[in-house]
């Protein structure tokens, strides 16, 4: 085994960004977003009946959003603590985590596609998201299936 084909270094050095910056938007995402959606206020003008931007959809793609984005948090800090552990768990969990997040944002893209029939939604974000994370897949989960210093590396 050479030396320089173990480690956290090379391509991995993306997957811990990655990871942190995930984190970050997470945070972001959920103090911005999640947190005010369960505001009364709010919560009653999208999920209310009787409100001007009621759909039936609101309620399960807002709680669908919440548990995907507190799930992926802590999901994420697992990953992180796996790689520095050096678990040989981690690379599977890896391949997990980019698999599941290409799925909850091709659901993600379908509810708000189903909403924005009846009101103006902006979708770009939406299938800008779901197209990266179909990139994602492409790269990352051939790398941690196939990659020398992904096998040398986590061992534990």
């Amino acid at each position: 085994m050479k030396p320089e084909l173990s480690g956290l270094g090379g391509w991995l050095i993306l997957i811990q960004i990655g990871l942190y910056l995930t984190l970050i938007q997470l945070v972001i995402q959920i103090v911005q977003f999640t947190i005010p959606s369960f505001d009364s206020e709010m919560w009653d003008a999208l999920t209310s009946k009787e409100a001007d931007f009621y759909h039936a959809l609101w309620k399960p793609t807002i709680l669908l959003e919440a548990v995907f984005n507190l799930g992926m948090f802590a999901f994420t800090v697992i990953c992180l603590a796996m790689m520095y552990m050096r678990n040989r768990l981690f690379p599977k969990l890896m391949i997990v985590y980019y698999s599941v997040s290409l799925l909850i944002g091709i659901v993600d893209y379908a509810l708000v596609q189903a909403i924005s029939t009846d009101m103006e939604l902006d979708l770009d974000n939406s299938l800008r998201d779901t197209f990266r994370g179909v990139v994602t897949c492409a790269i990352w989960i051939p790398y941690f299936l196939r990659s020398k210093r992904v096998a040398h590396t986590f061992v534990r």
